[in-house]
């Protein structure tokens, strides 16, 4: 698709208007579903490892360090494909991240080799690190701050309709090819390629690469960033270390949300990795349980939107919505723990799903807000390293080890932890948030 940046040059206010809505919608359209491609290939492995349990020989502990690969490579990865990501075409990036990973999810389809599947684990982790940042500096970019809570939680939904899918496209699979787990990650790999390519075709890299100006322009809006100063600049002259130190390393509220999401992540991978492993114990099928990981991400969709579009209506306060949910987290997460109750466990499921996601999904967004617009790749780079090097490490390896070791009730004991962790970092950002508002209402009045 050509992008000639003299497009819309000498076009009406009105004609502007238009064509930055019809844009806007492609690059929601293209990111969302997009990232339900990424979500599709990234669940595979663990919606499958009881039957990969018994068909490979793998115990519980093999496949944790399997998850746990993935998580240290995505973490790793992600520092640098967001920083890579400010400097090239998002558009393309977020394809080819796409197209990757759904090439080595196809590998693992034929290989039984626990080895083989550790290393093409590594680099589906690599590829995977590809889709977030370049979504959420499009976002960014397109969508300004007084509707990006909507659009951001409508975007962060796409990966619970993607866990959603990936269950879909696995019982899918087993019902046309007899239970085959071959077919299982084709056919997964089959539906992400697909959507890459639909997808290429109506994204947009940035306002200004199709002659459109920039959203501050357009909307009439200055940000200020976790320091304070004004979001405008969108390129810069400063080294690759000058920036890290200065937006990332430097900037109190980038580590406050970073921390924050990489509690809320030990949570969440805490009940979305061992759902299947889990909830047999309570009494249910393992058929039933793998269906769990799928209705837990589809239950929080629109809770999470919702929720985002209140932190629109509230003028901003995105931390104050998480810290509510992650009060209403702490208190299903009891029940989920200390119940055999059928009824009870599924609704706190389905209560979980809205309450875990709402706040991951603010804070990938209040991580992006608080720096220069330069530095918005970087920015969720930096807190995927923590969300998945220390969180899904932790919610995967670690409670893997503790629970072959211990039993339930002591995983279930670093989750509370980290919950609670979570809201007391979240008290601190209501208040930095109270006055980030006030010095951006100073710079727009």
């Amino acid at each position: 698709m050509f992008e000639g940046k003299k497009l819309y040059r000498g076009v009406s206010k009105a004609g502007i208007n238009a064509a930055y809505k019809r844009r806007q919608a492609g690059v929601l359209l293209a990111t969302s579903f997009s990232y339900i491609g990424y979500y599709i290939i990234r669940l595979v492995f663990t919606t499958e490892q009881v039957h990969i349990m018994k068909a490979y020989g793998f115990d519980i502990g093999q496949i944790g360090l399997i998850l746990s690969t993935f998580g240290v490579g995505y973490g790793i990865a992600k520092i640098f494909m967001g920083a890579l990501v400010d400097r090239l075409n998002a558009r393309w990036f977020l394809a080819i991240g796409l197209y990757l990973s759904a090439f080595f999810n196809l590998l693992i389809g034929f290989t039984q080799n626990f080895y083989v599947i550790l290393g093409l684990m590594l680099l589906i982790a690599v590829t995977q690190s590809m889709g977030a940042p370049a979504c959420q500096r499009q976002i960014s970019l397109w969508f300004s701050k007084k509707h990006r809570g909507s659009i951001f939680s409508i975007w962060a939904s796409a990966h619970n309709a993607g866990a959603f899918l990936c269950v879909a496209s696995i019982q899918l699979a087993i019902f046309l090819f007899s239970g085959s787990l071959t077919m299982v990650f084709v056919v997964a790999s089959a539906f992400s390629a697909l959507i890459a390519t639909l997808m290429l075709l109506i994204n947009t890299d940035t306002p200004e690469s199709v002659g459109l100006p920039d959203i501050a322009t357009h909307s009439g809006y200055v940000e200020v960033d976790g320091k304070g100063e004004a979001r405008t600049e969108k390129t810069t002259d400063k080294s690759f270390g000058q920036i890290f130190l200065h937006s990332i390393l430097l900037n109190r509220v980038v580590w406050l949300v970073t921390l924050t999401s990489m509690s809320i992540y030990i949570v969440r991978y805490g009940i979305l990795s061992w759902i299947p492993s889990y909830l047999p114990t309570k009494g249910f099928s393992v058929t039933w349980a793998k269906w769990f990981v799928g209705i837990f991400e589809l239950s929080a969709v629109p809770g999470v939107i919702a929720l985002g579009a209140l932190s629109d209506l509230l003028n901003g306060r995105r931390a104050l919505i998480c810290l509510v949910s992650a009060l209403g987290m702490l208190g299903c997460l009891v029940v989920y723990f200390t119940t055999d109750n059928h009824l009870a466990l599924i609704v706190v499921l389905f209560l979980l799903g809205t309450l875990i996601y709402t706040p991951l999904s603010l804070v990938g967004l209040m991580v992006n807000e608080a720096v220069p617009n330069y530095a918005l790749g970087l920015s969720t780079g930096f807190m995927g390293f923590f969300q998945y090097i220390f969180g899904e490490t932790i919610a995967t390896a670690l409670i893997g080890i503790l629970v072959k070791t211990y039993g339930w009730q002591m995983g279930s004991n670093v989750i509370y932890l980290a919950a609670v962790l979570a809201i007391a970092l979240l008290i601190a950002l209501v208040f930095k948030e109270k006055q980030l508002r006030e010095m951006e209402r100073a710079v727009n009045n």
